[in-house]
């Protein structure tokens, strides 16, 4: 009798489920009723515009067509999003009667392997116990009261139809289920299809990216985090340095040279640009900022040198006919300055003007050709001067 009225709530709540379902279906059904008595309204309205019933009828043809496609998209819309509605009212309902708030709820309260073992035992249990009072059932007592006359015809009608609107209600749902496992699976081969079809873009992005890092100098296969015109340009820094060098050991008698670097800095900078200044009297190379104002001087004047040259020779013959030089020449002692205007004028004797701008007063005497600034309170004023290297 317990097993039989739990049945009998479980089939009143599975009736109620299902007036609840018949109840959208009437709804739906009442609007597309309605809809369809609009449509044919509008096609009464519409026949008379055209020229003839035959160029009306195809025009029609051609957007019922339209139509029906778009109608069959939106009615595969709407039952997806009704079966998934429903899904989730049954979802929450059974969370609900189970005793939970909400979907989420429930999952959460899973049962552990050793719970799960515990009812498993209880369950055999009661097995055993439902079998013992089969049994007992089955002695010629229990018998006896068996063929005793059974209980009223109506309850068993009522319980019969009870039965019969359940079994409607099952089978409704099995199709609704079997449907949508059949969309569920045509969505899973759709978006097996999408992933197969991203693999070959995700592989091309993934070798573009890999180069992008490797030219920016970002990605970690490039070690020295050098850009790709740090790169280009650092083959022409060591051309640069290579012809500095030339005339850096003459201004400096032999002691330095310059040398590039693609070591990376310290930190998180770049390497690539650097350059080094290789001492003869330690036989060690070492930054250039550890030279002193007047050999940074020249140091630097030796760049600018040997930077004019390499752009003549990569200028298809251009030259760099005049060069200046603005002040830097007070940091120098007199033997180093001797050495400095002797490159100089290794320039000039190469058809080249070299041009020095300085208030040093040793240069007055050893630049034979010069331009003199006088300033007066009416003003500046330019007047050459030369220097009689007789006397």
């Amino acid at each position: 009798l317990a097993s039989a009225e739990r049945e009998h709530d479980s089939r009143l709540a599975e009736r109620g489920r299902t007036e609840q379902r018949v109840a959208a279906r009437t709804s739906r059904r009442d609007a597309l009723e309605r809809e369809q008595a609009g449509l044919r309204e509008q096609l009464e309205r519409a026949r008379g515009a055209a020229a003839s019933v035959a160029e009306r009828a195809g025009e029609l043809e051609r957007r019922a067509r339209r139509f029906g496609v778009a109608a069959d998209s939106a009615q595969a819309v709407d039952r997806t999003a009704l079966r998934l509605k429903e899904a989730d009212d049954r979802l929450a309902t059974a969370a609900f009667r189970a005793g939970f708030d909400t979907p989420r709820e429930a999952s959460r309260a899973l049962l552990a392997d050793a719970e799960r073992r515990e009812l498993q035992r209880r369950s055999d249990a009661w097995q055993a116990e439902a079998h013992a009072v089969a049994e007992r059932l089955a002695e010629p007592d229990a018998r006896a009261a068996a063929g005793q006359p059974p209980a009223g015809v109506e309850v068993a009608g009522t319980v019969h139809d009870t039965a019969e609107r359940v079994l409607r209600a099952a089978s409704s749902a099995a199709v609704t289920a079997r449907e949508r496992a059949a969309e569920l699976g045509r969505l899973s081969r759709q978006a097996e299809a999408e992933v197969r079809g991203l693999g070959p873009v995700r592989e091309e992005y993934d070798r573009v990216a890999r180069l992008a890092g490797l030219t920016a100098g970002t990605s970690s296969d490039n070690e020295r985090r050098m850009r790709l015109e740090s790169y280009v340009l650092a083959a022409r820094l060591e051309q640069v340095a290579a012809a500095a060098t030339v005339r850096l050991q003459r201004m400096s008698s032999g002691r330095y040279a310059l040398l590039h670097s693609d070591a990376r800095a310290g930190g998180r900078g770049r390497s690539g640009l650097g350059l080094q200044v290789v001492d003869a009297w330690t036989g060690r190379a070492r930054d250039t900022a550890t030279l002193s104002g007047g050999e940074t001087f020249f140091a630097s004047l030796a760049l600018a040198l040997g930077l004019a040259d390499v752009v003549t020779d990569e200028a298809g013959g251009v030259r760099l006919d005049t060069l200046f030089i603005d002040e830097g020449f007070g940091s120098l002692d007199d033997q180093t300055l001797d050495e400095v205007l002797d490159v100089l004028d290794s320039l000039r004797e190469r058809d080249r003007s070299v041009g020095i701008v300085s208030h040093v007063g040793d240069l007055r005497r050893r630049i034979p050709a010069q331009l003199e600034i006088v300033k007066d309170r009416h003003g500046s004023a330019v007047r050459q001067r030369a220097v009689d290297h007789t006397r």
